[in-house]
């Protein structure tokens, strides 16, 4: 059962693409409430295992600790309700429920911080996230550097491997491009120049 405080709860959004200090910002907001002395929880989904089993993982390696959960409905079954702050991160993993799951958490006097891709790596719009900005309070969007070009980059291109919606990786996976540069899916010669180093490396 919900336990309804006397706080006004709400929602914050840090979305933008990969390598553009989403889990960064999220671990700066949450350990600014720890020092405010605010009882602080925070959940990451189990597929994320790329740096760490159970630490939320900036690729500038800032880390903290965290509680995994394999869908976004185990975190209204695993949190303490006297838990002021509420800190989750890759949401574009927990899938539609946590839309409904932020706004329980929020209704119920908590602050609810959330950290995610907005668009996919062929540059659409990125369920949850985008409806969850529909609900916040306050959106933060950060934006990456272009690898190819050095502008401000967006999007989040997919160099190679699989044409599922969800693939876990890092930089040997995705770099971050400008809207000029990006190429929505994997671009052919990336595929090609990859097989051709592995071969080679053989």
């Amino acid at each position: 059962m919900d336990i309804i405080t006397g706080n006004v709860g709400w929602i914050e959004v840090i979305c933008g693409p990969m390598f553009s200090g989403k889990s960064e910002e999220l671990i700066r907001r949450l350990r600014r409430a720890m020092i405010a002395r605010k009882r602080v929880e925070v959940f990451k989904p189990a597929i994320d295992d790329r740096y760490s089993s159970d630490e939320i993982v900036s690729h500038g390696d800032s880390r903290l600790h965290s509680q995994v959960v394999a869908s976004a409905a185990e975190i209204v079954e695993r949190i303490d309700w006297r838990s002021e702050v509420v800190g989750i991160d890759e949401a574009n993993f927990m899938g539609p429920q946590l839309i409904e799951v932020a706004q329980r958490l929020a209704d119920s006097g908590k602050q609810v911080i959330v950290a995610g891709l907005d668009t996919d790596y062929l540059g659409r719009p990125f369920a949850p996230v985008p409806d969850l900005l529909a609900h916040a309070e306050s959106i933060t969007k950060t934006l990456a550097i272009c690898v190819r070009c050095g502008n401000p980059a967006k999007h989040t291109q997919r160099l190679r491997g699989s044409d599922d919606l969800i693939v876990v990786g890092a930089a040997d996976m995705y770099e971050a491009r400008c809207r000029r540069c990006f190429e929505p899916g994997i671009p052919k010669q990336q595929e090609m120049d990859f097989v051709r180093a592995k071969r080679q490396g053989t």
